[in-house]
């Protein structure tokens, strides 16, 4: 009985230290994606346009994620937190979590889970939703750009390279290989492209899209502006304005074009 209690005493001060770290003061935006994973259409339901509704009461400035966004952080993700809707739902029991992650994936805040028994989809996701936020009561915060330091980056930055593994690659190069098949691609209008954002490592980048999720980690090579794509036998290069990802899946090649943030 004594150990018990002594463990969720300590259980009770490590989350109450770890609460405390989470300084919010830092962050004036927050994106929300367009489109859930529970979902099969974007915006179904308006999960996301009541999620973005209800997070800018909280005072801070809130984007969907397929909106146009102010140029600070367009060229700074990190300037920014990301929300989404955890979804848990049963047969009869919809639900669902607002979480609140940085721009490296790290899971800095949780709300409780709001359940709703409405067996329309709409008013059912919706009222677990805001049942979820009515929760957020300790979620509030006040700009302070001085508390968005560079020691900081600096600190996550570290957390990330220490958990991306040295890795010594190698590649069969066919000799007969032209660059000048490069040039004859199409390069397709930055406006239609998916957009990713590059953030550095010990050996090079991972890119990540908007949610944000890691789409490929980048190894350098010696020759500009081609890198190897980790873990998909594959290389990405640059084509005029934009990047040309090129790896096999299923042993069919995969060409796709990206318009990339470095």
């Amino acid at each position: 009985m004594i150990k018990k209690i002594t463990f969720l005493l300590v259980l009770f001060i490590t989350s109450s230290l770890f609460s405390q770290q989470i300084n919010l003061d830092k962050y004036q935006y927050i994106i929300v994606p367009v489109q859930f994973d529970f979902v099969k259409k974007t915006d179904q339901y308006q999960t996301s346009s009541l999620t973005k509704f209800l997070l800018k009461k909280k005072g801070f400035k809130v984007f969907l994620s397929n909106e146009t966004l102010p140029n600070e952080l367009n060229n700074n993700r990190c300037l920014a937190l990301f929300a989404s809707v955890k979804d848990d739902s049963s047969m009869f029991t919809i639900k669902n979590t607002i979480e609140i992650k940085d721009c490296y994936g790290i899971l800095l805040y949780s709300s409780e889970v709001g359940k709703s028994k409405n067996k329309d989809y709409k008013k059912g996701y919706q009222e677990a939703i805001r049942k979820a936020y009515e929760t957020m009561t300790d979620f509030e915060y006040s700009y302070n750009p001085a508390s968005n330091n560079v020691k900081n980056v600096e600190r996550k930055e570290a957390v990330i390279v220490d958990k991306v593994k040295t890795i010594s690659p190698i590649i069969d190069t066919p000799s007969d290989v032209k660059i000048e098949t490069l040039k004859e691609k199409t390069t397709v209008s930055s406006t239609t492209l998916d957009v990713l954002y590059a953030q550095a490592t010990s050996n090079g980048f991972q890119l990540v899209n908007t949610t944000p999720k890691v789409v490929f980690v980048l190894l350098k090579t010696n020759v500009k502006d081609i890198f190897i794509i980790n873990e998909k036998n594959g290389i990405l290069y640059k084509l005029g304005d934009n990047w040309v990802a090129e790896f096999y899946e299923n042993n069919q090649l995969i060409t796709k074009e990206y318009q990339i943030k470095f």
